[in-house]
């Protein structure tokens, strides 16, 4: 009687220890690796894109238009379960050139470059009309070519614009 009392209490018990572990969030890091000694190594006015990139390596990704920036970010996520990640902290260490080539100033951002979207429902709210899926499928008939003098308009014909 004893020993069969123990043996649920210990499977109780089990059962409690495995139902607790399924339940615990994950934690996860994502991106760059910060090295503090490597980025403090790095100095304004003296380094170059290619010092740059053996010191820290390449980039999280780079400006695509304008002034030449490089970004290296770092994010540590935390996930419950049956839920999606959440960002827990996030670092930007953002280096910019100048013309030539040459680090002009390095920065850093953090949570408040983080956006948070909430969707409200299945839609998309977006400017202009409403229109039908009818309207959308055969809104277009007759427009083409509708103009006078047949489609392209005719020499000595009015235009699209109406001259």
């Amino acid at each position: 009687m004893r020993n069969s009392r123990l043996m649920v209490q210990g499977a109780v018990v089990l059962a409690l220890g495995m139902a607790g572990a399924g339940c615990t969030s994950i934690r996860d890091h994502r991106g760059y690796i910060v090295d503090e000694v490597l980025v403090s190594s790095v100095q304004p006015g003296v380094d170059n894109k290619q010092s740059v990139e053996r010191t820290l390596g390449r980039p999280t990704f780079t400006s695509p238009y304008g002034q030449q920036t490089w970004y290296y970010v770092a994010m540590n996520t935390v996930q419950k379960p049956f839920n999606r990640p959440r960002t827990e902290n996030q670092s930007i260490l953002v280096v910019d050139f100048d013309a030539r080539g040459n680090v002009a100033k390095l920065s850093r951002e953090g949570m408040e470059k983080v956006v948070r979207l909430s969707p409200q429902g299945d839609k998309t709210p977006t400017l202009g009309r409403e229109r039908s899926f009818f309207q959308d499928l055969f809104g277009n008939i007759g427009a083409v070519g509708a103009i006078p003098g047949g489609a392209g308009g005719a020499p000595g014909g009015t235009g699209p614009n109406g001259s």
